[in-house]
């Protein structure tokens, strides 16, 4: 099998695994905040032990790396506690297709602290997920068939998934600093952050009393956190840009399936057209197409050698 074929194997795995995430997230009964704190504990555990088969801890660790990784760490866990509260609210399927703006907000973060320049393309692919955004705003839980299946807070679930894509582009603009650092590390440094924070609200006097809410827990630590990771760093290792691009929309398409098999839900269509557009639209902007063919070259360009 060659690199090509494995990295695609392994980047299609890991955005399956995560398009689950929500069922597991709701079929675990728990508070989201003891949520993610067990993923973050039962992930740190997982990273920990594929570090150290790595050697990656022996001479990587810096208080630069560390302090940097903390800071993307703490964004990475506050959009983990938004996006799971989202899911219960505007649903699996509209959380997940609004948190897949984080393109546009990374565009946002380029322009305004790296001077990266706005194209009219990107303008253009903005304006399409916005008109998406409003019609999935618009529809309201009372708007239609199947739409009272959106949630009991819809406004304020869209609003979490928002800020849960905010707070990953944040993570992504701080780990953007530390480059040639093993990724691995950096997730074992964000989980043991994540441990550190919510530790003081995780509720321990009363824990998951059953095995199911304990193995829903730990798969979010083991198979979400660690196996994922391994899986995506590998294929991003072994890919070019555009084709880990088409392939992360995997994750979005498992996840709507998720909850229309699992939960039942059905989307409005105003929704559906949203939630597409939003999807078309971050499609066009990673992998950069084009709305318009490039003008051909002129005769005098073409005599030009």
């Amino acid at each position: 099998m060659d690199s090509a074929t494995r990295g695609t194997i392994e980047m299609t795995a890991a955005m399956a695994i995560l398009g689950t995430i929500g069922w597991f997230v709701v079929m675990s009964g728990q508070p989201i905040m003891d949520v993610v704190f067990w993923r973050c504990a039962f992930g740190a555990v997982t990273l920990l032990i594929i570090c150290t088969a790595l050697g990656l801890l022996r001479g990587r660790l810096s208080l630069r790396i560390v302090a940097i990784a903390a800071v993307g760490g703490a964004a990475i866990v506050i959009n983990w506690l938004l996006l799971f509260s989202s899911f219960s609210r505007a649903s699996i399927s509209i959380a997940t297709a609004v948190y897949n703006t984080q393109p546009f907000m990374l565009v946002g973060f380029g322009a305004l602290f790296f001077s990266e320049r706005l194209t009219t393309t990107k303008l253009i692919w903005l304006g399409i997920a916005f008109a998406g955004m409003l019609l999935i705003v618009q529809a309201s839980p009372d708007a239609g068939p199947g739409a009272g299946n959106v949630g009991t807070d819809y406004f304020a679930g869209i609003a979490m998934a928002l800020a849960a894509a905010f707070f990953w582009a944040v993570a992504a603009i701080v780990t953007k600093t530390l480059k040639g650092t093993p990724p691995h590390l950096i997730a074992l440094i964000q989980v043991c952050v994540g441990v550190v924070m919510l530790a003081p609200f995780a509720n321990f006097s009363q824990l998951p009393a059953d095995a199911w809410s304990w193995a829903m827990l730990a798969t979010l630590g083991v198979v979400h956190t660690g196996l994922m990771y391994i899986l995506m760093y590998g294929a991003i290792q072994k890919l070019p840009t555009h084709l880990q691009g088409s392939l992360s929309f995997i994750y979005p398409v498992v996840a709507i399936l998720v909850d229309v098999v699992a939960f039942g839900h059905r989307l409005h269509p105003a929704q559906i057209v949203g939630a597409a557009a939003i999807l078309i639209a971050a499609a066009g902007m990673n992998l950069g197409w084009s709305l318009w063919k490039p003008k051909a070259p002129t005769e005098s360009s073409e005599t030009v050698r």
